[in-house]
């Protein structure tokens, strides 16, 4: 017969707790987050009425209002926290299986980052061949830890979830597109087939550019052999390039960092050309028009042909998205709606909404609202390998871990995003 030690048991009993806690207070997020929408329709259905009643609202109703809103705004980044870390698996699972090089490799990193042995990773690198280590310097990660990093990424940056992704071994990706369709036509079965035009083609060129993030360490973390550091530095450095990349990815002029898709030329979208990007005007500087807001975001929707619309999203930033939540349809029914579940996003106009905090605030001209497929829209491109420098001499008795990727990224496809521009 077999006999469980209460160790084994207590173990058990704790994962199951932990699991059953993560899921009560999924369930709590989710349920605080239909009730503040809810006091949030009654609020401003309020204070509606009191507009048509005496042409403005009550200022006790306003502030209470912006409560409610600020309140929808903590509670869905609560909630977006409790999923993400519900879904943060072990560093090795859903990396690429690891064979006696690659255990071989995150020993010989480990001891790197613990006691600032190198030999081990001099000889790996070398004997690979390896063109990861720059010219000053560092050590490439197991592929352990640059695949959680990476997926951490995709979660945490905005614009990073919704592009399409493309792992390169050189720093440039270069890829072909057509400018002008290829011709075609109808004709009979026995009748002669006349040439068509040939496409257009342009090339479009993608360079990654370098990220970093020096998180510090004390010599007691690293000393102690239960700490897994392969997780920590995952930790360190996910949100430092989250953020960085959310804002470049946005914004970015191309000079030593990704483009951002604000920073291409726009046209008209009635008068839209391939390589810019197609704008809508709202009609009033810097805010939307008075009479019938909402009738710009229809406009806005249906200037994106059929077939990038199927999968298309918004893009906006938090304070955006409180004015357009007060926004209702001909019907009275609100445009915007709350997720339906963890795993969904908010919706507008049917459409899933992202928050950027990248993205501008509304004024004069401003693009403050984008809508289309970013995964056909838009690319980032990551060289392959994660690279760390150790550094025990420049903030003792602190080690900094000076960690870079390099990334890279713009629009590939001008006709897939449209935006709003507030004028």
């Amino acid at each position: 017969m077999t006999v469980h030690t209460p160790i084994e048991t207590k173990s058990a009993q704790s994962l199951e707790n932990k699991a059953a806690g993560a899921d009560s207070a999924v369930a709590e997020a989710m349920g605080e987050l239909q009730r503040a929408f809810a006091a949030f329709r009654e609020t401003n259905d309020t204070r509606l009425a009191e507009i048509e009643g005496r042409l403005s609202a009550d200022v006790v109703t306003e502030e209470k209002l912006a409560r409610i809103d600020a309140a929808l705004d903590t509670t869905r980044t609560r909630l977006d926290r409790l999923t993400l870390d519900g879904r943060r698996a072990p560093l090795d699972a859903g990396a690429p299986p690891r064979d006696a090089a690659a255990t071989e490799h995150k020993a010989a990193f480990d001891l790197y980052v613990r006691a600032g042995e190198s030999g081990g990773l001099k000889r790996l690198e070398e004997k690979a061949l390896s063109a990861g280590s720059g010219p000053d310097g560092g050590y490439l990660v197991p592929a352990t830890v640059e695949h959680e990093v990476l997926t951490r990424l995709a979660r945490l940056s905005p614009i990073r979830g919704l592009a399409t992704v493309r792992t390169i071994s050189s720093g440039l990706y270069k890829r072909a597109v057509s400018v002008t369709e290829a011709a075609a036509g109808w004709v009979a079965e026995a009748a002669p087939r006349p040439q068509t035009d040939a496409p257009t083609l342009s090339e479009l060129s993608f360079p990654a550019m370098e990220l970093y993030a020096m998180p510090a360490a004390t010599q007691t973390l690293l000393d102690d052999t239960v700490v897994d550091l392969d997780a920590w530095l995952a930790d360190e450095v996910e949100t430092t390039f989250a953020e960085q990349e959310g804002t470049a990815f946005v914004t970015g002029n191309g000079v030593s960092r990704p483009r951002g898709f604000l920073s291409y030329d726009t046209v008209a979208n009635a008068a839209w050309v391939p390589g810019k990007l197609g704008f809508v005007a709202t009609g009033a500087a810097g805010a939307f028009p008075a009479a019938n807001p909402a009738d710009v975001l229809f406009d806005l929707v249906y200037g994106l042909r059929a077939g990038y619309r199927q999968n298309a999203g918004f893009v906006m930033n938090r304070r955006l998205q409180s004015t357009i939540r007060k926004m209702k349809d001909a019907d009275g029914n609100y445009l915007w709606q709350p997720p339906q579940g963890t795993d969904r996003a908010a919706t507008l106009l049917g459409f899933p909404v992202t928050e950027a905090e990248a993205m501008p605030d509304t004024a004069a001209n401003s693009l403050s609202l984008a809508f289309g497929d970013f995964r056909r829209g838009y690319l980032v491109v990551d060289r392959a390998g994660l690279r760390v420098l150790r550094d025990p001499y420049s903030a003792k008795p602190y080690v900094l871990f000076y960690t870079t990727k390099r990334v890279g990224g713009g629009v590939q496809d001008f006709d897939a995003i449209k935006l709003l521009k507030f004028a």
